[in-house]
């Protein structure tokens, strides 16, 4: 691992990793949506597929008005998410349980995301970034819209079909 030696070397680094991450998901997005049984979440999946690969073109910009290539860097924590949402893929059972259990999977990785994106941006911003700061902040904002969309599929349909299915 080289030595880190300055806030722009160390924000070019996390934008590498949210490039890998972003990718990542893009492949990760459409098995999920064809696991899922409930039309809201199989749309929800969909939908942010989409804003992912806008996401993607959007790092790209900003490696462009970096002069930064942002590819050769695997994101290992979104490797292990994307893993751990896996099992969920090849579980078999009632369908509003297995829609629970993806839901928690995403949660998990836009948690990340929000997380990553956010740290990102407070340092685009004490480097006096203005517009790669605002280009971060629209995805950030894009990833809690998704997080918050998936809250309330989950509390409006698909955890109230898995609480009947208590006693089973």
């Amino acid at each position: 691992m080289p030595e880190m030696k300055s806030l722009t070397q160390l924000m070019g680094d996390e934008l590498k990793d949210l490039f890998s991450a972003e990718n990542q998901l893009v492949t990760a997005l459409p098995k999920m949506a064809k696991k899922a049984s409930s039309e809201a979440l199989k749309k929800a999946f969909t939908s942010h597929l989409k804003e992912t690969e806008g996401h993607v073109k959007r790092l790209e910009t900003i490696g462009k008005m970096l002069d930064l290539k942002l590819s050769g860097k695997k994101c290992k924590a979104m490797e292990g998410l994307i893993e751990e949402g896996k099992e969920v893929l090849e579980e078999k059972g009632e369908p509003s349980l297995i829609d629970a259990a993806l839901i928690g999977a995403a949660q998990r990785v836009e948690h990340y995301e929000m997380a990553a994106y956010g740290a990102t941006r407070a340092m685009a911003e004490s480097l006096g970034h203005k517009k790669i700061v605002d280009l971060l902040q629209q995805t950030l904002d894009e990833e809690g819209a998704a997080d918050k969309k998936l809250t309330q599929i989950a509390e409006e349909e698909v955890l109230v079909a898995a609480a009947g299915t208590e006693g089973e």
